[in-house]
């Protein structure tokens, strides 16, 4: 979906990194959820998950910066697998 590297949780997208080119730098991507979303923005090195110029409501990506202390990426990890039950699942069931 985005060029990156993707962890699931219960056949749901959680989190990932990926590779921006323009800040030739990997951002970690996190499934947080709409509610969780605007705290998490609130703080530094958050921002958005947009890629087409609208943002992706749920997720959020995040500078190295921003999740290179074990506490701040403890943040973002407690805040997908929280969201996670509440994902709608990526595979599709067959009949």
């Amino acid at each position: 979906m985005f060029g990156g590297l993707c962890f699931m949780v219960d056949d749901k997208m959680a989190c990932g990194l990926l590779y921006d080119k323009k800040k030739q730098t990997n951002l970690l991507m996190a499934r947080l959820g709409p509610d969780a979303s605007p705290e998490a923005l609130e703080r530094e090195h958050c921002h958005p998950m947009d890629f087409s110029g609208r943002p992706m409501r749920g997720f959020v990506l995040v500078t190295p910066e921003g999740y290179d202390a074990e506490s701040d990426l403890d943040y973002y990890m407690d805040k997908v697998l929280a969201f996670n039950p509440l994902a709608k699942s990526s595979r599709k069931k067959g009949k």
